[in-house]
């Protein structure tokens, strides 16, 4: 049965995908504001089932791309995304028939939504990463060979630029430079995909659940520890499985910088009132790997969520500080990343750690 998403949802939504995606994704609380706007104005928006898209669709991915920091600094007005929409369908010279989100994750799983509700196009129920990651070439869609142009990035003074390659890796490189050229973030329509393509490269559902999330954690707020029963019951009957409490402890140091249009950095979290070694957590826009006393207790592509520990909310990796204290759960990941094919663009050696990945089930 199809899912409506109303403004009154958005809240939720943008919660739950800010605990799917790691810690990256971009801050959706302005694109929260800007999205309850559009749904307000041009009315709810009802996700499609990905079995559902009809054998002629033209589904194209919409979201942004850059460093997630300079979302806070560097706001949206909210009209980027259908400036993308209008001039790949211009240029393209076809009319999109569906979109699709790039990740469930922060910000952007929300944005597509004002196009899906100001241009009346259907939003299709999923993803292309049912988590967030940092490069293109990570995404289900590369990683089941969708071509990543005709591509066009908008940026925040409106201007345009566009893509036409068939390697994501060189994409991956351009578009990067350019979004770090004008100002560290684009949007952008990309991914071009056939009904045929979608139903093989997109991970389904992941919408519909970021909102069974958001919803779980609303109604469970408050303390960590009385949120991880409820939560783990819902993931254990998803397609993520498992989900385990790794650490609670309070930020000792965070050191975080812009590198080559990412936010790169790592966290020290030590225990309170005891004697734990801390725990470390590597990022790379997301949080990639996690380590207590040397030794891994996840990492990419399995998810790392951390939560506040007071209120359970969960926390975006540029929104992390000094003092703050928290919990980290590990997540396994959606069975598209388990390949051996995903795994050589998304295990902790694809980002330069010299181990292998090892799911989080068995560590």
């Amino acid at each position: 049965m199809p899912v409506t998403i109303t403004h009154a949802d958005i809240a939720d939504l943008c919660c739950g995908s800010v605990f799917l995606a790691t810690g990256g994704g971009g801050d959706p609380y302005v694109s929260q504001i800007l999205v309850e706007q559009a749904l307000k104005k041009h009315g709810a928006v009802d996700l499609v089932p990905l079995a559902d898209v009809p054998d002629d669709a033209f589904v194209v991915a919409i979201g942004e791309v850059g460093a997630p920091t300079v979302s806070l600094e560097q706001l949206p007005i909210g009209t980027e995304c259908l400036d993308a929409v209008d001039r790949f369908e211009a240029w393209v010279g076809k009319k999109i028939t569906h979109i699709v989100s790039f990740e469930v994750g922060g910000a952007n799983s929300v944005i597509p939504l004002i196009a899906a509700a100001a241009k009346k196009i259907p939003l299709i129920d999923g993803d292309g990463m049912g988590r967030a990651l940092p490069e293109a070439q990570m995404m289900t869609f590369a990683i089941e060979g969708v071509r990543p142009t005709p591509a066009v990035a908008v940026d925040y003074a409106g201007g345009a630029t566009y893509f036409d390659t068939a390697d994501t890796l060189l994409y991956e490189r351009q578009i990067r430079n350019i979004a770090m050229a004008m100002g560290g973030m684009v949007f952008t329509a990309e991914h071009p995909m056939s009904a045929e393509e979608a139903r093989r490269a997109i991970v389904p559902g992941t919408i519909s659940f970021a909102l069974e999330v958001g919803r779980t954690l609303t109604r469970h707020y408050g303390n960590a520890k009385h949120v991880e029963a409820p939560l783990r019951a819902l993931f254990d009957r998803s397609d993520y499985g498992i989900l385990k409490h790794l650490y609670t402890g309070k930020i000792v140091d965070i050191n975080r910088k812009i590198v080559g249009g990412f936010d790169v950095g790592e966290a020290t979290i030590e225990s309170v009132g005891g004697n734990a070694p801390a725990m470390k957590l590597s990022i790379k826009n997301e949080f990639l790997v996690a380590t207590v006393d040397g030794r891994v207790v996840a990492s990419v592509p399995d998810l790392i969520t951390m939560v506040d520990h007071e209120t359970s909310s969960p926390i975006n990796s540029e929104r992390i500080h000094y003092g703050q204290r928290v919990t980290v759960f590990g997540i396994g990941c959606p069975p598209h990343y388990r390949s051996e094919r995903a795994l050589k663009v998304v295990a902790p050696r694809a980002f330069g750690f010299d181990f292998d990945f090892v799911p989080i089930e068995k560590l």
